[in-house]
């Protein structure tokens, strides 16, 4: 058979004819042009067609955790009902707190206002990924006002200041610096660093991210389709379902995240609850913290960004230190006490909390987030920062 315009082909049911097409070189032109169009537009114009209820007290939801374009969207739609931005890891979300149990809402309460503060907190974010958030996801954040919660448990031993050659996954990968500096605990082959950075330059793969996430339980079509239910094995019920179908067009509230949180849990308990014991944290230095570097880095940022940015030293739980652990964190307390002071960036370091008011080292309960909030509300430096 050669090639032709036309090809003709026989077979046993008759004549099959077979009919080539080629581009040129503008046609080409057309169809890339096409092509880009539709990547552009559909992530703005399903900003429009799906629902995406923000009102008082929303939080990212936990198994959204990983939807960076969510997180962009969010900040979008309180630009203007809520101007003041809380950011930072689950401290700032609330590991064991409901919505309405954080410091977002205690400092809206403070403020007398229910809508004043956004929670943009997100589970499981450490600064190395939130230097990522900020500089990757957060288009609508310039020129606005910015909470910068300092959680100092990330440099409570080389394994958390991520120093250590680390097996496994991750927590929000694809937010660390790929090339520079250098992560010891990051160890992707090349394909998926270059990947991570196309990922978070292109809002097109964004917004699939974004479907995976809402709909697919974090998995592409394929891997949820052939997705083998865990209490029947061999038993694929997702086969035989329409993908499209699950595609509610609502992003998904989050509430069933806040069942096993808040007052009456059994997770929302003290520390000491479950007979623990003292810690001997391995405090690292600042001068060699990654992660105080990647802080500092997403305070300049913001600040060259226009950003009024006001940083909260997060209490640490100081009660269950051991050893030399407690004289450690004061210097490294101290530490960034004086850069912030000699950087001229308002801070508040509110004192410690009462024991039983944290449930592990550096969450508090809700009771704990109400006292933070008030004793916070005070400070000069936040009353100064939110007039």
């Amino acid at each position: 058979m050669t090639m032709a315009q036309d090809k003709e082909a026989t077979s046993h049911h008759g004549l099959l004819i077979i009919s080539e097409m080629r581009l040129n070189y503008r046609q080409w032109a057309i169809v890339v042009a096409i092509v880009a169009l539709i990547m552009l537009a559909t992530p703005r114009v399903w900003k429009h067609i799906e629902r995406f209820d923000v009102g008082a007290d929303y939080r990212i939801p936990y198994q959204l955790s990983n939807d960076y374009w969510l997180f962009d969207w969010l900040l979008q739609k309180t630009a203007a009902a809520k101007p003041i931005v809380v950011l930072g890891d689950s401290v700032v979300w609330g590991e064991y707190v409901k919505a309405n149990g954080t410091l977002p809402h205690f400092l809206s309460e403070q403020a007398g206002h229910p809508d004043q503060f956004v929670n943009a907190g997100v589970n499981g974010l450490f600064p190395l990924a939130l230097e990522g958030l900020v500089r990757n996801y957060s288009t609508s954040l310039h020129g606005r006002k910015v909470i910068v919660v300092c959680n100092l448990l990330w440099l409570s031993s080389p394994k958390a200041d991520m120093q250590t050659k680390k097996s496994g996954s991750i927590n929000h990968a694809m937010l660390i610096p790929q090339f520079f500096p250098r992560v010891p605990s990051y160890q992707p082959d090349a394909n998926e660093r270059i990947s991570a950075v196309i990922e978070r330059n292109v809002d097109f793969l964004g917004w699939v991210n974004h479907l995976q996430d809402a709909y697919f339980h974090q998995q592409g079509i394929l891997q949820w389709t052939l997705d083998e239910d865990p209490n029947r094995p061999g038993d694929y019920p997702n086969s035989c379902k329409d993908p499209l179908a699950q595609i509610s067009m609502t992003v998904p509230s989050g509430e069933s995240d806040d069942s096993g949180r808040g007052e009456g849990s059994p997770r929302h308990k003290p520390w000491t609850a479950n007979d623990a014991h003292k810690t001997a944290f391995e405090w690292v230095s600042l001068a060699s913290s990654l992660q105080w570097a990647a802080f500092q880095r997403t305070v300049a940022l913001l600040r060259d960004r226009g950003n009024d940015v006001l940083v909260i030293l997060a209490p640490f739980n100081e009660h269950m230190m051991a050893g030399r652990s407690a004289a450690e964190y004061a210097a490294i307390h101290n530490g960034v006490v004086k850069w912030l002071s000699e950087t001229g960036v308002p801070f508040v370091a509110p004192d410690e909390l009462p024991s039983d008011l944290y449930a592990d080292a550096s969450h508090p309960l809700t009771a704990g987030y109400a006292l933070l909030a008030k004793s916070i509300s005070r400070a000069d430096a936040f009353r100064g920062f939110f007039q």
